[in-house]
């Protein structure tokens, strides 16, 4: 399976910039532009097609971008008014998650950034408020943001209490410090905590795994002050408990995998609790491309709520080690009681993010953050 932006889950014969750009969904967009006076939907729909082989997935937006800005008014404001006149209705705000929109409505925000943000701020924000209740706009909020930071921030503060949450999701997604596929922004990781503070008791699922991903990226910088943060939201006890567990637990995942003993410990691991770990693979050697048993026994003195993770430190021909880490299990170990997780971990052979090479491996049981035991492998 390749990854990025002109391929992101793609199997081998499947290809996703082609199903998200054909001559169907242009055909679709043409449809909707064809409402404005003296805008060709054929001649669109020739020009685009034309072009759409030989670009990548991002590539095609700005492509039809191209196309279509030869049929707009010039000066931004009036482009902009047809720009909103074309918008198809917006996403259904009776939902509540996974309604990402279609590609193909990416263009208002790439016409935005193009020619409102250097003399027309004020209008392009508007422009983008409105396309993103049809298409997250998060890959175009974060030009203003480096162009304009204070009065991009005002606005975002504004729309933490929009009616509808597509825009309330783009504070958060947008100012998010690693946001895949997106271009970096130039501010303070911890600034836009504060709006996160407006957002994190949203009643929408997706707005809070924005909220939640947002947090995981600030543990890469600040992870002492994400844990804080989710205390504070905790006590304040503004977000349904449910939700804000399971916020936490999504939030401090990639926190979890290091080890850090802050997020572990508020999601009730504790790392000064004595327990005992033996491990156990087969078959060993095993070959790529079948599977290894991995059995784990745990025994503890007083009953302990475990995270259980397992890395492998992956064997490389070069010399160099590559290691990942694997969820297997979290569970309570009662006093005096052993307890035995199992996984079956298959060894693919072409993985869509590393290679299996033959030669020595380590697995190595971390359990509430700390290792406890290891056992090397051989692949064949």
């Amino acid at each position: 399976m390749a990854r990025g932006p002109d391929g992101a889950g793609q199997t081998q014969g499947f290809s996703l910039k082609d199903q998200l750009f054909n001559a169907d969904t242009i055909g679709d967009l043409a449809a909707e532009y064809a409402v404005l006076p003296g805008f060709d939907p054929d001649r669109f729909v020739s020009e685009a097609l034309a072009g759409l082989s030989s670009r990548g997935l991002l590539e095609r937006l700005d492509w039809l971008a191209d196309c279509i800005e030869t049929q707009l008014p010039d000066q931004f404001p009036d482009m902009a008014d047809a720009l909103e006149a074309a918008m198809p209705e917006a996403l259904d705000p009776g939902k509540s998650d996974d309604d990402f929109g279609r590609f193909i409505h990416a263009v208002p925000g790439i016409l935005a950034v193009r020619h409102g943000l250097q003399d027309h701020r004020d209008r392009a924000l508007d422009l983008i408020e409105a396309a993103t209740q049809r298409f997250s706009m998060e890959f175009y909020i974060r030009p203003f943001l480096n162009r304009w930071p204070d009065e991009t921030l005002a606005r975002l503060t504004r729309w933490t209490e929009h009616e509808n949450y597509h825009v309330r999701r783009l504070v958060s997604e947008g100012t998010r410090p690693r946001l895949p596929w997106a271009a970096n922004i130039q501010l303070d990781p911890l600034v836009p905590l504060r709006l996160l503070d407006a957002l994190h008791a949203d009643p929408t699922r997706y707005v809070t795994r924005s909220v939640a991903n947002h947090m995981n990226d600030l543990t890469r910088h600040a992870p002492d002050r994400v844990v804080d943060t989710l205390q504070r939201w905790q006590q304040a006890g503004q977000q349904d408990p449910r939700e804000l567990d399971w916020m936490m637990r999504h939030a401090l995942r990639t926190a979890v995998k290091r080890g850090e003993a802050g997020a572990l410990a508020l999601l009730g691991y504790a790392q000064d609790r004595p327990v005992s770990v033996t491990l156990h693979l087969e078959p060993n050697p095993v070959r790529i491309g079948d599977a290894l048993q991995i059995e784990v026994t745990l025994q503890a003195d007083e009953a302990l709520p475990v995270m259980v993770d397992y890395r492998i430190r992956f064997h490389r021909p070069n010399g160099r080690s590559g290691e990942k880490v694997f969820k297997l299990a979290t569970a309570n170990v009662k006093p005096g009681i052993p307890l035995t997780l199992r996984k079956v971990h298959k060894l693919k052979g072409s993985a869509s993010t590393f290679t299996l090479h033959p030669g020595p491996h380590l697995v190595t049981i971390q359990v509430n953050g700390q290792d406890k035991a290891e056992a090397a492998v051989v692949l064949l």
